[in-house]
């Protein structure tokens, strides 16, 4: 008897388990009416639901009429209340099968929203129409398979993008691509680049030289399957590896060949993790979270037994333009060895015209001396005391962009207060390190910026992951006059998702202004991009 019991008890279960099955399928297949708030615990309204009119309920400009197609509202007049990604509309009609809506001022595109009787019932997509959209004629639709770190214009109108990819568009299918790639100033992949296998680790920062050859930093330690590659090295203008024939020792005099091996012009390396490679009067400066620097003796050398030489280095290592050491920069000459460099982490780092270098990050001193989270060192890369940093950033800053045109400096991060300043997570500076009053960061919500730029005309790129901008809703991007105020009629884009690592100003393919944004890149404007982006700004 009891097995039978306990039989009976399993039958009932399964059936209440498939019963469950049942309703949420039933649920999940239910097509874009009004739907239940699925914290509210309700019913649906009886007779309320949207037109099928798929993802999409309408479109305008702000302080446009608009007429929702929705069907049963007319019994709630009056107890309803109708949103635009989350902002409040106004109501000017209403029919038993439309609403009509004034598009608020504030408005951003995203999802509808209706609120009755303390429930929010969600509906389609409703398109602002502003001065920012995606520029429809770049054609790198699926982009990258992973982060492009830096992008560089090429004399030939191209564009150079690195960074810790293995695909651009689908290419790699006929061709390896890993961590470099060419596209056309439109986004499309272009042929011409001899990368070869290209690396097997990530490239964080690019710098085309004026001889036309171009320098690399990042993680790599081969590049087209050439080893004696750390961190740094010289490319060809055409992408190849600068390398070289030397003599080695031969242990096997019989096998000419074992005497001489290819190697790459560039005989210095890094340890540790390149963030920017600079160039200044001859020389090579790389920054970044570095604790050694080597070259090899190739006199010494084999060809499979390479004898390296090893130096402590810091935070900026200086080498000449064949990969020595230069021991005239942030050098103890007394102990043979770097000075300390900074005692955290660097994020990044600018040179300004001056040979001077900015750098950024989580830390409170450099070579000793008190430097929160952001510091100048000179072009000895000593400590430079004229910066006017004062008691620096309260928190991490995780990016740094300076526009020459404008000599603006925008930091952005974790940081509440500049040198005692309260800025909400975003500072201009001024080129001595001094915060610039005119710009008014505002208050942020639901997360912070990790990215900030002022562009040539002024206006000012904010991106992060958060939600609200003084409590406006801003899904992760937004832009703001010079003072720190929303622009006007540029802040109608939708949800932005991920990190941006570098923004260059450009125009479309129809001549209005633009910027091409890369990084760690998701989604913008509601849509999925792959890591790479280009937007108008009209």
């Amino acid at each position: 008897m009891i097995s039978i019991y306990i039989k009976h008890v399993k039958i009932a279960r399964l059936t209440l388990l498939l019963l469950i099955m049942a309703a949420v399928t039933f649920s999940c297949k239910k097509k874009e009416g009004i739907g239940e708030d699925p914290y509210g615990g309700g019913k649906l309204p009886l007779g309320v639901s949207f037109a099928d009119a798929g993802d999409i309920a309408g479109s305008g400009v702000a302080g446009d009429l608009a007429t929702i197609k929705v069907r049963g509202l007319l019994a709630y007049q009056g107890k309803f209340e109708f949103f635009i990604n989350e902002v409040k509309t106004e109501i000017t009609g209403l029919t038993d099968s439309t609403l009509n809506v004034v598009v608020p001022e504030n408005a951003s595109s995203g999802g509808t929203t209706i609120v009755l009787d303390g429930q929010t019932f969600f509906g389609p997509k409703f398109t602002i129409e502003g001065k920012v959209s995606l520029d429809a004629t770049f054609k790198a639709n699926n982009g990258s398979n992973g982060t492009i770190a830096d992008i560089v214009s090429l004399q030939d109108g191209n564009y150079l993008l690195v960074g810790y990819f293995t695909n651009y568009q689908g290419k790699a299918a006929s061709a390896p691509i890993n961590g470099i790639v060419k596209i056309t100033k439109d986004g499309e992949f272009t042929t011409g680049l001899m990368a070869g296998k290209g690396t097997d680790g990530g490239i964080s920062s690019v710098l085309p030289l004026q001889s036309g050859k171009i320098m690399i930093g990042g993680t790599l330690s081969t590049y087209n399957r050439r080893l004696g590659i750390a961190g740094v090295t010289r490319l060809n203008g055409d992408g190849s590896l600068d390398s070289t024939i030397v003599n080695l020792m031969n242990l096997t005099p019989l096998v000419p060949k074992n005497g001489l091996d290819t190697v790459p012009t560039f005989n210095g390396g890094l340890f540790g993790s390149v963030k920017r490679v600079f160039a200044t009067e001859n020389r090579i400066i790389a920054a970044g979270q570095l604790i050694g620097y080597k070259s090899t003796y190739y006199e010494r050398s084999t060809r499979l037994n390479k004898i390296l030489d090893f130096t402590s280095m810091n935070t900026f290592v200086r080498m000449k333009l064949n990969g020595t050491l230069d021991s005239a920069y942030n050098f103890d000459k007394a102990n043979k060895k770097g000075y300390p460099g900074v005692n955290g982490l660097l994020n990044d780092a600018y040179m300004q015209g001056d040979g001077k270098i900015i750098g950024i990050g989580l830390f409170t001193n450099y070579n000793g001396s008190p430097a929160k989270n952001i510091v100048r060192v000179d072009t000895l890369g000593a400590f430079d005391p004229t910066f006017k940093s004062g008691s620096g950033a309260d928190g991490e800053i995780v990016s740094l962009v300076v526009n020459k045109a404008t000599g603006s400096i925008m930091i952005s991060g974790l940081f509440k207060n500049y040198n005692g300043v309260p800025v909400n997570g975003v500072a201009m500076l001024k080129p001595d390190g001094s915060i610039d009053p005119a710009f008014k960061m505002g208050t942020l919500t639901g997360g912070f910026a990790t990215y900030a730029i002022q562009l040539n005309s002024g206006k000012i790129l904010v991106a992060g992951g958060f939600k609200q901008y003084n409590g406006i809703v801003r899904q992760g991007f937004m832009v703001l006059n010079g003072d720190g105020s929303l622009a006007a009629n540029y802040n109608n884009t939708g949800v932005f998702e991920g990190s941006i690592y570098k923004v260059i100003e450009t125009t479309s393919a129809l001549g209005n202004p633009a910027v091409i944004m890369v990084g760690n890149i998701y989604k913008f404007d509601n849509q999925s991009v792959g890591n790479i982006v280009r937007i108008e700004l009209k």
